[in-house]
C-alpha cells in the first residue's frame, strides 16, 4: 500500500512541478508574501477535490462533455491572455519594486479570483487530475486506487506549499526593480505560451 501511495506521490508531483500559470502566480504572490496561505489553500484542495473525483471515477463525465471543456479551454484562453498583458504592462513600466508598492497589493478577494480562474479555466487540470490521475490510481484496484489518489493530493500539497512559502527565499534578489520586472516579462511569456498550446490542442 505505501509503495502505491508513493507512486501516486510521485506522479502527481511529476504532472504539476512543469511551469505554467498556476505556479507563476503562486511563485509571483509568494516572493511578496501576500494571500499566500490561501493562495496555497485553493490550489492543493481544488487539485485534492479534483483527484478524489477521479479516482471514484467521474473522468468519463468529463470524457463525455467535449463541449463544457471547449467553453473553459476558450474562456481560460481569454484569462490567460488579459493576465499576460498586465504581466508585460508592469515589464515594460518602470516603477518601485512589488515589495515596496503598496499601491499593487493584491486583496484578498482579488487573489482567490485570480487563482480560481486560473485553476478551474485550464482544461489540462480536469484531463490530469480527474481522467489521467484518476485512470492510474484505478489501474491499482479497487482497494488500493485510495492510497495511489492519497499519494498524488500529498504531492499537490507539499508543492504549492514548498512553492508558496518557500519562495519568499528569493526576496533579496527582489530588491531590485529590474527582477521584478523580469519575473513580470516571464510570468507573461508562460501565461502566452500556455495560452497557445490551448488554443492549438
Amino acid at each position: 500500500m505505501i509503495n502505491v501511495a508513493l507512486a501516486g506521490l510521485g506522479t502527481g508531483l511529476s504532472l504539476i512541478v512543469a511551469i505554467g500559470a498556476q505556479n507563476s502566480f503562486v511563485l509571483r504572490q509568494g516572493i511578496r508574501r501576500e494571500q499566500v496561505a490561501v493562495i496555497v489553500l485553493i490550489c492543493a484542495g481544488a487539485d485534492a477535490l479534483l483527484i478524489t473525483l477521479g479516482v471514484a471515477g467521474f473522468g468519463a463525465i468529463v470524457r463525455s462533455a467535449p463541449v463544457a471543456l471547449s467553453v473553459i479551454r476558450w474562456s481560460g484562453i481569454a484569462f490567460l491572455l488579459v493576465y499576460a498583458i498586465l504581466a508585460l504592462r508592469r515589464c515594460v513600466q518602470p516603477r518601485k519594486t512589488d515589495l515596496q508598492s503598496a499601491s499593487s497589493t493584491l486583496t484578498f478577494g482579488a487573489a482567490v479570483s485570480i487563482c480560481l480562474a486560473l485553476t478551474f479555466l485550464n482544461p489540462h487540470v480536469y484531463l490530469d487530475t480527474m481522467i489521467l490521475l484518476g485512470a492510474l490510481a484505478n489501474s491499482y484496484g479497487q482497494s488500493n486506487r485510495w492510497w495511489f489518489g492519497g499519494g498524488a493530493i500529498i504531492a499537490s500539497f507539499l508543492w504549492f506549499c514548498g512553492l508558496g512559502f518557500g519562495s519568499r527565499l528569493l526576496e533579496p534578489i527582489f530588491a531590485s526593480p529590474i527582477a521584478w520586472r523580469m519575473l513580470d516579462g516571464l510570468i507573461a511569456l508562460v501565461m502566452l505560451a500556455v495560452a497557445l498550446m490551448l488554443a492549438l490542442s
